[in-house]
Order: C-alpha cells, then structure tokens, then sequence
C-alpha cells in the first residue's frame, strides 16, 4: 500500500491528509476495516485519467476525528468498473450511482443503478464527465422512463409531488406510498437542475473559479467559495495571512445566522403560525444588511478568493455589525420564548420526522441534521483553521431526531454564532487580508471541508498546466442529507411533509452538480 502526504498550507491552517492508493481489489476490503474502525465515508468520486494512464481513478474520502484519508483506485479504461462500498457505507449509494451516470464507471454489485442527476432522455452512452464529451453540443433525446419503486397491498396509493410545487422552490420529484394518510414509503428524484457545475468548472483556470463556486449553492455563497478556495490553497502552498482567515470566518458566521433565522421562521410558517416567519425574516434581513454596508453584498458574494478575502473590516465596520447583532439578540430570545411557550407548535414539532441517531450515523447524516440526531460533527472542529483554532464553536448535539431537534439546533446556532462574531471582532488580529495566491502545479490536487450553515462542504480539485482545473469534485451536505428525509418520514402523515421537509431544508441546487 502506497501512503503518500497531501501537505497543507504553510501557516498550518490545513492539516495533512493522508493519500492511498490501493489496488482495485482492495477498495470494498479496505473500506470494511475503515468502517469498523470508526471512520466515515464524506464522498466518493471518479476522475477521467485515460490520457495519462488510460484508466479511470476511483477517489473515496473517510473522515475520523481530525484526520482524513484519501482512497485511490484505478479502473482500466477497458474495464471502467470498481467494487461497490454500498455494503459498507449507506453513503456510497448514491455517490456511486452518479459516478454511473456521469463518469460512466459502474459500480461492481450496486443494488441500484438507475441514473442519477443524468435523466432518462439522455442517451445512454454520454458521459458528461469524461473529457472526451463536448459540453459545448446539445444532447439528441431519447425516450426513457425512470423506474420508481413501488408498494403494493390493499388500500395502498401513491402520490406524486412536484418536480415543479406550488411555492418559488427549486425543482424535485417526491413520491409517496401511502395507505390513509400514514406513509409508509418516499422515494425522491432530482437533478431538474443539473447545471453541469463540476464540468464548467473544467474550462476554468483557478482564481476566477472562484466565482462559480460561491453559485453552487445560492444560499451558500461564503461556505462553497470558502472550502474552493482552502483546496486551492492547499493545492498551491498559498500561506493566508491570520487576519483573513478571522474575515472569512466573520462572513461565515454571518450567512449562518441570516439562513438559520430564516429556516426557523419557515419552518414555523409550516405550522401556519406565520407570526414567527415575519418576524425571523425582519431579523434575517438586518443581518443581510449589515452584510451589505460591510461587504458591499448582502449575500458577501465573490468576497472569498483565493489567497484571502476582497474586503477589510474597520472599526466603524466591527461597531455597524454589533449594533445589528445587539438589537437582533434580545428579539430572537423574545421569539424563542413565543417558540417555546407555544402549544400549536409543540403538538407539530415534537415527535415530528425522526431520524433516529443509528439511521443518521449509517446514513452519514451532517450538519444540523446529523447533529440533531446525535451526530457529533463540525468541520469547525474537525478541519480546524483560524479563528476556530482559539474559539472553539459550541456543538448543539441533540438525540430525538425530529423536527423540534432540527429547529432547536439551530436556535441554539444562532445564538452561538451571535457569540463568535463578537468575539472575533474583538480578538481579530492586524495584517493583510489577502495574499498572493500562486497557480498550483500541473499534477497538484488540493482538498478542503468547511461547515456551512446546512453542513460540511467537501471539495476536492486537481490543476493542470497554468491552474487550469482539471476536475473538481463537489459535496455539499444536502448529498447525504437529502437520504435521511426519506427515512425520517415514514410512519407520519401525508400534511405533515411540508414541515418535515422544511426542517431538513437540503439544497436542490447544491445536489444537481
């Protein structure tokens, strides 16, 4: 077995990453002891390596503790198939099914290999991925049929929601079997918004990719643009002065109150008590504001870069942010006292879509979704760069799983994040905010977790000549997250989706990369 160091930055702010490669009839084995180990599958993806070594690499990454490995296959291009870890990792049934789809690697003994994300009026044999396919031609359509699976038995019906709802949301299929009103089965189908991300990023040398990483996600802007920028970084040897990583770490703080607040508010409204979303959404939009008159931005678009961040703070800026932080706080206390005290919600909230913690651990469940569920994970903690390295983020770990738990991790985010804007503000050390972040050598890879708001963002990116990206591999939370709604929602009422739903609040537009 070949161990290999991937080297973080300089300053110390990424850690090192251990590199495997293995033989190709080792990958499940090796997988099976990792699991039984302790440690977790984060994402697994295929890259196009045919003009080199006329094979397909199978990449799969595991996290435990503060430490990752990185598992590297080959698959000849004349046998462009791998071992499935779907028996040992839940995670890797759907990771592995779009490497299918859009590498056109087949997973050896995959229970399931219907498309995914790539849909079933695409020919068969494009693979968008491959470097080889032409992004630039329109694909002939051909007539197919996605195969949902089905239930069967007296009193047995299904109901289809969606792609497109009755809100302004993102599209996606959610079918339903059902006997009354109890569920007893949801099957979900995306990829209404395949944009072709991880492809464009393709055409793209390494600073001005920077732009389409914080679009992966439009509500994720700083986290996306954040955890593309580390791996370019690391990719790169770039050392980024201290005084950045305490901005962007500021800017990260500030999109997770503005969209915890706002998540709180909906999932309220799901209750048909509205009262709570208009009032979290005043409080959201201050925090946006605030956004703005520092960053220029309300959403602090394009102020992540490589090598540090776009924009200063100044003291007139620290103060304009705690003057909207210390009217914010008393008002979402007096909201969470309304929230508490409520018994309309506590009867909807409570028992509500539970995900129990032994289905969120196989699941590979993240964010405020694992933690609500008994997940002890951050990538704050996990994957550790400044300011983070002296304040520690509280970690909100609940056990009932359910739609209370989601809610209430983040009412209790909020007021930390309330905390750790204050205190970097402070503490935020002098210097540069930006330093020359030089073009990775050809062959260099760099890789990267940051927690956004919904979770941990996973990258990983490989230069060519002149930092020109040769593949970039994306995995935002809703990857995994978006399993877990179907296994919350089983046993509940049909009315009580919506608010199950809202709960997990994954991004469509972040899954169909």
């Amino acid at each position: 077995m070949e161990i290999t160091e991937i080297s973080g930055a300089p300053d110390g702010s990424q850690r090192g990453i251990r590199g495997v490669v293995l033989p190709r009839a080792e990958f499940a084995s090796r997988a099976k002891s990792l699991k039984a180990d302790g440690w977790r599958l984060i994402a697994e993806w295929a890259v196009d390596e045919r003009r080199e070594t006329r094979s397909f690499g199978v990449y799969a990454a595991y996290n435990k503790g503060e430490e990752y490995i990185l598992v590297k296959i080959e698959a000849p291009e004349d046998d462009p198939t791998f071992p499935t870890l779907t028996k040992k990792f839940t995670a890797a049934y759907r990771f592995e099914r779009q490497i299918n789809s859009l590498m056109g690697v087949t997973p050896l003994n995959h229970p399931d290999l219907r498309p995914w994300i790539k849909h079933e009026d695409w020919p068969a044999d494009a693979y968008p991925l491959r470097k080889d396919f032409d992004a630039r031609k329109s694909l002939p359509r051909v007539e197919g049929d996605y195969e949902w699976f089905r239930a069967e038995g007296e009193g047995v019906f299904e109901i289809a929601v969606g792609p497109v709802h009755a809100g302004i949301i993102e599209p996606g299929h959610f079918r339903f079997q059902a006997v009354g009103e109890d569920i007893i089965n949801l099957e979900t189908r995306f990829g209404y918004v395949h944009k072709g991300i991880e492809k464009r990023f393709e055409e793209m040398d390494y600073a001005g990719a920077a732009r389409l990483a914080g679009r992966v996600s439009g509500d994720t802007t700083v986290a996306h643009a954040l955890a593309y920028c580390r791996a370019v970084e690391a990719a790169s040897a770039c050392a980024v002065p201290r005084r950045a990583h305490w901005i962007r770490a500021l800017l990260l703080e500030l999109e997770r109150i503005a969209n915890h607040l706002g998540d709180i508010g909906a999932i309220c409204n799901d209750t048909a008590f509205t009262f709570m979303l208009y009032q979290c959404a005043i409080l959201r939009e201050r925090v946006l504001r605030a956004t703005n008159e520092v960053f220029g931005h309300r959403l602090a678009m394009d102020r992540v870069v490589p090598g540090g961040v776009t924009h200063d703070v100044n003291a007139a800026h620290a103060a304009l942010i705690r003057k909207a932080l210390d009217a914010i706080a008393p008002e979402f206390e007096r909201l969470v006292r309304i929230y508490e005290d409520n018994p309309s919600l506590e009867d909807r909230l409570y028992t509500t879509g539970v995900l129990k913690p032994e289905t969120a651990k196989e699941i590979g469940a993240v964010g405020i979704v694992g933690r609500a569920s008994g997940q002890r994970l951050d990538a704050r903690v996990q994957d550790v760069f400044p300011p983070y390295d002296t304040l520690a983020p509280k970690l909100t770990v609940l056990t009932s799983g359910d739609v209370h738990a989601r809610g209430w991790v983040r009412i209790e985010e909020v007021r930390d994040s309330i905390r750790l804007v204050n205190a970097i503000l402070d503490a935020m050390p002098e210097g540069l905010i930006k330093a020359d972040c030089a073009a990775p050598l050809a062959g260099a890879a760099g890789f990267a977790t940051v927690e956004g708001w919904r979770g941990e963002i996973v990258y990983w990116v490989r230069f060519g000549v002149g930092g020109a990206i040769e593949r970039c591999a994306i995995r935002d939370p809703s990857s995994v997250c978006w399993l877990s709604i179907e296994q919350a929602i089983k046993g509940n009422i049909v009315p009580d989706f919506p608010l199950c739903n809202k709960s997990f609040n994954q991004s469509y537009s972040g899954h169909d990369l």
